[in-house]
């Protein structure tokens, strides 16, 4: 990762929902963590999921997912997902997210995203607006 600030941080609060019998972060819940960062990350670029399914009939779906778990979340930690934009291609994106709890890493996930068509489910290129927003982000803009 480059010494530059992510691309976008999404603070998120454990609730008692998200944890285990001990208090601990579930480990799927990670990952509904990234999945919101993901979303206001688009928010941010001034798009929304509802807006891109309707208008130009695209969809996100996770292509790929390695996640590496270095220490655990508890009951009332404060979060940040911090997002970064990768790599893109015509119908990939790829993202680096990292959920910290102040200054420690917990969590890092590597992520492939495809763009597909709602109607075929097949590979379809990103809409070129939405392209450059991504492409701003990888080059720190």
């Amino acid at each position: 990762m480059t010494g530059r600030p992510p691309a976008h941080v999404l603070p998120v609060r454990v609730y008692y929902e998200d944890t285990d019998a001990a208090g601990i972060v579930y480990h799927a819940n990670y990952l509904k963590f990234a999945e919101r960062a993901r979303t206001e990350l688009l928010r941010e670029f001034g798009f929304d999921h509802r807006g891109l399914a309707g208008e130009t009939g695209i969809a996100f779906a996770v292509s790929r997912c390695a996640m590496r778990f270095l220490a655990p979340a508890r009951l009332d930690d404060l979060l940040a997902v911090h997002t970064d934009v990768i790599d893109l291609s015509g119908a990939r994106l790829a993202l680096e997210q990292r959920i910290h709890r102040e200054e420690q890493l917990l969590v890092r996930l590597e992520l492939t995203l495809a763009v597909v068509d709602l109607a075929t489910l097949r590979p379809r290129r990103l809409p070129e607006t939405l392209r450059q927003r991504f492409a701003a982000a990888i080059a720190g803009s």
